[in-house]
């Protein structure tokens, strides 16, 4: 099956209560861990590529690494532009085999975000192409994605109607209280369970995507920065050489709630760096006489495809509807 647009894979998921997701891609690893996983459980995924992983490991590999996923896996795939910087690398992008791109306007004056994200829809479109936009910013840093919390603001639900009409964009990325990186939160903003002892972080603002939902009725909504930073993995780097105290993110029931609702695309991608990262770690202290890239890749690689099952089952709730989406994208 050909790379697919997100377009049937949101309409499964918003009827089905359930979201897609999106996965941030940087080596051959990555992308067997991801599809492995999503094909053993008849998920679909989106495997999406930062500016950063194109600078690093180059357009043209990350395109013919997801082809071969496709050799391989019967699932729908697409692939996506995560926070396309601006129209020169959306338009590479939309060119170079991408199925869908996000531009990232949200740090312009509104007027300017409607105006630069319609650009890159106009564009996108008249090539089979579909765009993520975002209104609100997230703080944290991602790759070249860098807003202080000072800075951050959420997404303001009486502006949504005007910049989905005018930009004709296809999903919307919302700032509910997300955020990027592996720390998301400071200690003092948490709060320590007295069972078990792990700090908690403030809820996500549901009243706003609440709010969203009714003036955008039916609109797929994205969230960015929402890894979980899940403990064991965290507790197997510490325990291995690293160093990663105080790393809070996302609690997973509040984003399967998300899912759940209108959310459509749930992203993750410290949550795959820190499963790679402890793979390699645990491997090189147990085997300090490793020198091969494949003994110590491996383990990372099997991390991988763990962390992603279990998101799909129970976070995302997308196990076994690739067979739907299938049949709906070549409608």
């Amino acid at each position: 099956m050909p790379l697919i647009t997100t377009k049937a894979m949101f309409q499964k998921a918003h009827e089905g209560g359930f979201a897609i997701g999106a996965f941030n891609v940087n080596n051959m690893e990555i992308v067997q861990g991801i599809t492995g996983a999503a094909a053993e459980l008849q998920s679909p995924v989106i495997l999406q590529c930062s500016a950063g992983a194109r600078k690093y490991a180059n357009h043209q590999y990350l395109v013919h690494l997801v082809r071969a996923a496709l050799e391989v896996s019967d699932i729908p795939i697409a692939l996506h532009l995560d926070h396309g910087p601006d129209f020169a690398t959306c338009k590479s992008c939309i060119d170079g085999g991408f199925t869908s791109v996000m531009f990232d306007g949200s740090h312009y004056p509104f007027a300017e975000n409607i105006e630069k994200t319609k650009e890159v829809v106009e564009y996108a479109h008249a090539h089979g192409v579909v765009v993520e936009a975002e209104l609100g910013q997230l703080a944290g840093i991602e790759d070249d994605v860098n807003v202080s919390a000072e800075n951050a603001k959420y997404t303001q639900p009486e502006e949504v109607e005007e910049f989905v009409s005018k930009t004709g964009v296809d999903s919307l990325a919302i700032a509910i209280g997300t955020s990027h990186g592996a720390f998301k939160f400071k200690p003092e903003q948490c709060t320590r369970n007295p069972e078990t002892g792990v700090l908690e972080p403030p809820s996500l603002r549901f009243d706003i995507l609440e709010e969203i939902e009714k003036k955008i009725p039916g609109f797929p909504i994205v969230l960015h920065g929402a890894s979980s930073v899940i403990p064991k993995y965290v507790k197997i780097i510490n325990d291995n050489g690293g160093k990663l105290e105080d790393a809070i993110g996302i609690p997973e029931d509040q984003l399967r709630k998300a899912a759940k609702s209108a959310v459509c695309k749930i992203n993750i991608d410290s949550d795959l760096r820190l499963a790679l990262t402890a793979g390699i770690r645990e491997h090189f202290v147990q085997h300090p006489e490793h020198f091969d890239p494949r003994q110590y890749l491996a383990p990372g690689r099997d991390y991988i495809k763990e962390l992603v099952a279990h998101k799909i089952k129970n976070v995302l709730g997308s196990d076994g509807s690739a067979p739907a989406i299938m049949e709906l994208a070549k409608a």
